[in-house]
This record gives structure tokens, C-alpha cells and sequence, in this order.
């Protein structure tokens, strides 16, 4: 599976996630590193950087500054399943390793 130049928006999320439906990451992937720059909703400004291993799933570390102003930080690990339509959808378990180090779910969905 490759990422590069891919877009993928939120459908899905925890409540305790920064990231909503306005939240769209702009993936990139060189050999199996990947990176993304994402923005919208309550982020300002993201980024994140992982490991895709031989099944695609990704193993990721991000941070971001919210709409709060807050410097957050996470870990990440991002399973894909393809639709139908063969879009990609990415399920995510994550972890905040700043804030209140609480856990979530999010799902995103390849434009």
C-alpha cells in the first residue's frame, strides 16, 4: 500500500480528539516513511511522521497546535481497510502523550 499524495479526511472521532470532519492530512511517502501535514477545524497546524509496514498499517508519532493554542503531542497506529470503491479508510487507535494522555478512535477516509 502507498500513501503518497493522498488526502484523507476524519468521518470519524472520539471525543476527546483535536481533529473533526473539517480536518484534512495530506499524506506523502518515501520507501516505507510517511509523513502528512494536516490542518482544519480545531488544528491549526499538524504533522506527523511513521513506519508503514509490509500490510500498510502505520506506525506513527504526531504533533499539532490547536485553535486553544495548545502544543499537543500523540502516538498512533493506523490500520487500512478498502472500500467498495477502493478508497482507502485508515482506523485508527491513538494515545495523546501530552494534555490528559487519554486514548480514542478516529477513522479516516481517503478523498
Amino acid at each position: 500500500m502507498n500513501y503518497h499524495n493522498k488526502r484523507f479526511r476524519v468521518v470519524e472521532s472520539s471525543a476527546n480528539s483535536d481533529t473533526t470532519e473539517e480536518t484534512i492530512f495530506a499524506y506523502k511517502q518515501s520507501g516505507n516513511i510517511v509523513t502528512s501535514a494536516y490542518k482544519g477545524g480545531n488544528i491549526v497546524k499538524g504533522h506527523l511522521i511513521g513506519l508503514v509496514d509490509k500490510n500498510g498499517s502505520i506506525d506513527m508519532r504526531y504533533h499539532q497546535v490547536n485553535v486553544k493554542g495548545e502544543l499537543m503531542t500523540g502516538i498512533c497506529h493506523s490500520t487500512p481497510k478498502l472500500n467498495e470503491n477502493g478508497k482507502i479508510r485508515l482506523h485508527e487507535k491513538w494515545k495523546w502523550t501530552s494534555g490528559d494522555m487519554s486514548s480514542g478512535k478516529s477513522i479516516l477516509e481517503e478523498l
